[in-house]
C-alpha cells in the first residue's frame, strides 16, 4: 500500500511545474470587497490523514495553485469521523476563497444517508470548484479462497451465509456501501469488518486473515500481478489497463453496476464567482496538460476537470445514488 502511494506521488509531483505556469493566470480576482485575490495564504483542508489518494490529489492541487498564484497554499490534514470533521470545518469557514476542501465521496455523498444529524448539507453548504479524478476498485480475495471469478464467489458465499468476512476502510465509506450493494444485488450475506484505513486491511488480506475486500485498482494491481491476491472483478465501466485480464462487474452479469472513488476541490457556499472561476481555471489547465493526463491514466485514474456546475450536479446525483443503495441494503441512519 505504501509503495502504491509513493508511486502516485512520484508520478504526479514531478509534473506539477509543467502543468501550470503563473503568467497564464496573473490576472487578479475580486473577493467581493474590491480586494485582489489571493493576498494571503490559502488553507486546503484534507479530511483524512496524510498518505491516501485524497491527500495526494489535494497536495497536487495545492502545488498548482501555489505556482499559479505565487501565494502559499497550506494543506491541513484534519481527519476523524470518516472525513466528516474536516468537511464540516470547511462548511463553516468564511466564504472568501481562503479555505478549500479536498473532497471525497464518503463525507460528501454517503454520510447524508448514514447520519441523522450532520453538521452540513453537501449540496447547500459547498461551492464545488472542480472534480480532479476518479478511480475504480478491484474485488480481491486471498488466493486461499476457492473462487476465481464473481460467479464462483457468490456461490461460495451463499453456501455459508455470514461466514465470509469482508473488510472496508470504515462504516460509510465507498467500499462499505459498494460491497453492501453487491451483496444486495447477488443475494449474498457477508460479514462486515470495518478497519481504520485501507492500508490496514490490505495487510490482513495479504496474510489471509480476512477473505474479501475492495481495493483501489492502482493499489491492488501489483499484488494481483504477482499472485499475492486474486482479483474477481473491477468496479469500473471498462477494464483497467493495469489488470486487463480482470473482467468488469457488468461483464459478469451486474448490468449497470459501477463504483468509483473520486477527489475534487470545493469551497464554502457563497464564495465569490470570480474566485471560483479563477481556482477552476488553474486546476482545469493543469489537468488538461497532455503529460499529466497520460501519467494519471497510467496509474488507473480517469481525469475529470469538470467545471463548478458539472461538479455540483455530480455530487447531487452521487448523493441520491448512495442513498438508494443504503436504503436497499437496509442501512439506517445513526
Amino acid at each position: 500500500m505504501k509503495t502504491a502511494v509513493r508511486l502516485l506521488l512520484a508520478l504526479l509531483f514531478p509534473l506539477c511545474a509543467l502543468a501550470v505556469s503563473a503568467p497564464g493566470y496573473a490576472q487578479s480576482a475580486s473577493t467581493g470587497s474590491g480586494q485582489a485575490y489571493p493576498v494571503k495564504p490559502i488553507r486546503l483542508i484534507v479530511p483524512f490523514p496524510p498518505g491516501g489518494p485524497t491527500d495526494t490529489h489535494s497536495r497536487w492541487a495545492a502545488q498548482q495553485l501555489n505556482v499559479a498564484f505565487g501565494q502559499s497554499v497550506v494543506v491541513e490534514n484534519r481527519g476523524g469521523a470518516g472525513g466528516i470533521i474536516g468537511t464540516e470545518a470547511v462548511a463553516k469557514a468564511p466564504a472568501d476563497g481562503y479555505t478549500l476542501l479536498g473532497g471525497n465521496p464518503g463525507p460528501l455523498t454517503i454520510a447524508p444517508s448514514l447520519r441523522k444529524q450532520l453538521g452540513y448539507d453537501p449540496v447547500r453548504d459547498f461551492q464545488p470548484i472542480t472534480l480532479i479524478a476518479r478511480n475504480a476498485s478491484a474485488w480481491c480475495v486471498h488466493p486461499s479462497v476457492p473462487a476465481r471469478n464473481l460467479k464462483e464467489f457468490v456461490a461460495l458465499a451463499k453456501s455459508k451465509p455470514g461466514k465470509i468476512n469482508y473488510a472496508t476502510p470504515g462504516i460509510g465509506t465507498v467500499g462499505h456501501l459498494a460491497i453492501e450493494n453487491l451483496a444486495t444485488l447477488t443475494g449474498m450475506k457477508l460479514n462486515h469488518v470495518p478497519y481504520k484505513g485501507a492500508a490496514l486491511y490490505t495487510v490482513d488480506l495479504l496474510a489471509g486473515n480476512i477473505d474479501f475486500a475492495q481495493i483501489q485498482i492502482f493499489q491492488a494491481a501489483p499484488y494481483v500481478r504477482d499472485g499475492r491476491l486474486r482479483a474477481l472483478g473491477v468496479t469500473a465501466v471498462k477494464r483497467s489497463p493495469l489488470i486487463p485480464d480482470v473482467p468488469t462487474a457488468q461483464e459478469q452479469g451486474l448490468k449497470g453496476y459501477s463504483s468509483y472513488n473520486w477527489n475534487g476541490i470545493l469551497a464554502p457556499a457563497g464564495t465569490p464567482r470570480a474566485i471560483v472561476d479563477r481556482l477552476h481555471g488553474v486546476l482545469s489547465k493543469a489537468l488538461s496538460d497532455p503529460e499529466m493526463h497520460k501519467q494519471m491514466v497510467a496509474i488507473g485514474y480517469e481525469v475529470a476537470g469538470d467545471g463548478p456546475a458539472e461538479y455540483a450536479a455530480f455530487i447531487k446525483a452521487e448523493t441520491e445514488h448512495w442513498g438508494k443503495i443504503a436504503k436497499a441494503a437496509g442501512i439506517k441512519p445513526e
